[in-house]
């Protein structure tokens, strides 16, 4: 019962009064290199560690995974690999979205100056648009080899959501139980929402796939374990108990000990946390799991939104720099400001469970076009981003004493009113101006 206990106040811990929430902005990137637009092996004069070495002018420390250079870490910050070597800024937790932009232009400048120098470009999708899974090359992480060899066990798209897939996420902060309930259901009913203001990846293999966001088509079919849209959420009693009962019944992927080999990642994949608990695990057996371990479960549910010690909107496909500050602006004008969330959550809270799932399917393949509940999906988005603008003018929080943030929502308005999004004017290029060439995405759309 104690344990029991410490795994829910795992989650109470992150509460905090408002005055001290903040923002987190995380946004992964392709690698390519600039000759031949291929992705680069993790070794070679010219590869991903020489990337992460070169960064370490810059003030970054270097983390180790056997021997080898996984991730660097600098004021809060970290710079990591997903396991296609996709190049992941997770930013330090920030007062405003005029920090994360700042923070993010500052990233972008220290990888592109030392990424001139290796031959090698930055491009912000949601879906690899050129490269097979096969052509695809795999980083030297423990954690990553257990799941690659996981994944084919319960989905056929996983390896696609590992290798192939990028993303912008934001972080954000809740004072209560109760505020993280309101919060959860009401960022999860909208995130189909976002992922179609977001859409930005029709391409895979060179062609069109079918989808705006072939990135969140991926996700329906990687691991129904531990993925989509939690209907128990939206349930009376919902809160911390009830979202641990599900991460208890997520099955595990590894648990990470000190000295053991594969990085420190011991194979525990398909077993349970449960069992764990009693000290019945067959990967250690006798062994009980510590606070950490938990922690680490948790980062292995792959949820619309998860919850840790805070809460992670997982829906937008990888992007150009404003979308980078436009997603923490989207939902910081949703959760920090009271009114707004009430507004938001007025929006969404006669919708059903079939009307999530539908609405989320829907997004990933026609973006704003269609309907929820009776109501144009665009129609739905521009409420959005209306009770958003309403709160961030309301949070007042200025840049130079002049500026709020609400205008990091411009070019989210832009799509919402056009119904255009940009996964759809990346295709108007590709069959008129480009002519079929992908490889103008490359040279036109990159950082």
């Amino acid at each position: 019962m104690e344990i029991h206990r410490q795994l829910l106040d795992y989650f109470a811990s992150g509460e905090k009064p408002s005055d001290q929430w903040r923002i987190g902005a995380e946004h992964e990137k392709f690698v390519f290199h600039l000759s031949d637009l291929r992705r680069p092996a993790y070794a070679g004069p010219d590869g991903i560690e020489a990337l992460l070495n070169g960064l370490t002018r810059f003030g970054w420390e270097r983390v180790f995974e056997d021997g080898k250079v996984i991730a660097l870490t600098r004021n809060g910050a970290s710079v990591s690999l997903e396991p296609g070597g996709q190049f992941e800024l997770s930013g330090a937790p920030l007062e405003t979205i005029h920090d994360i932009c700042t923070e993010t232009g500052q990233h972008l400048e220290e990888v592109k100056a030392v990424a001139s120098e290796l031959g090698l470009g930055f491009l912000g999708v949601g879906f690899s648009p050129l490269w097979t899974r096969e052509e695809t090359p795999v980083m030297p992480k423990g954690r990553y080899n257990i799941m690659r060899a996981y994944m084919p066990k319960v989905g056929n798209l996983g390896l696609d959501m590992m290798l192939r897939t990028s993303t912008i996420q934001a972080n954000l902060d809740y004072a209560s139980e109760d505020d993280m309930v309101l919060k959860f259901r009401t960022s999860l009913a909208l995130q189909p929402i976002a992922t179609a203001l977001f859409a930005n990846s029709p391409f895979t293999e060179g062609k069109p796939n079918g989808f705006l966001s072939a990135r969140a088509n991926v996700w329906t079919d990687t691991d129904a374990d531990r993925t989509g849209m939690l209907d128990f959420v939206f349930e009376d009693g919902f809160g911390y108990e009830r979202y641990a009962q599900y991460a208890l019944d997520v099955p595990m992927y590894f648990v990470k000990r000190y000295g053991a080999p594969n990085g420190g990642y011991i194979d525990a994949s398909g077993q349970s946390f449960r069992d764990f608990l009693e000290g019945r695990l067959p990967a250690l057996p006798g062994e009980r799991p510590t606070i950490d371990d938990w922690a680490d479960h948790l980062t292995t549910l792959f949820p619309e939104v998860r919850l840790k010690k805070y809460l992670e909107m997982r829906g937008a496909d990888g992007g150009p720099w404003g979308k980078i500050c436009a997603l923490p602006a989207l939902w910081a004008g949703i959760f920090y400001d009271r009114a707004a969330l009430e507004a938001a959550w007025d929006l969404v809270k006669g919708w059903s469970s079939a009307d999530h799932n539908r609405l989320r399917a829907m997004a990933a393949r026609t973006g704003l076009k269609g309907e929820i509940a009776g109501r144009p999906v665009k129609d739905v988005a521009m409420d959005m981003l209306n009770i958003a603008e309403e709160g961030l003018k309301r949070r007042k929080r200025l840049s130079g004493g002049l500026v709020d943030e609400s205008g990091y929502l411009a070019e989210l308005f832009e799509i919402a009113d056009s119904g255009i999004t940009p996964a759809e004017r990346l295709l108007a290029k590709y069959n008129g101006e480009w002519q079929g060439d992908l490889r103008k995405l490359y040279t036109e759309e990159a950082y």
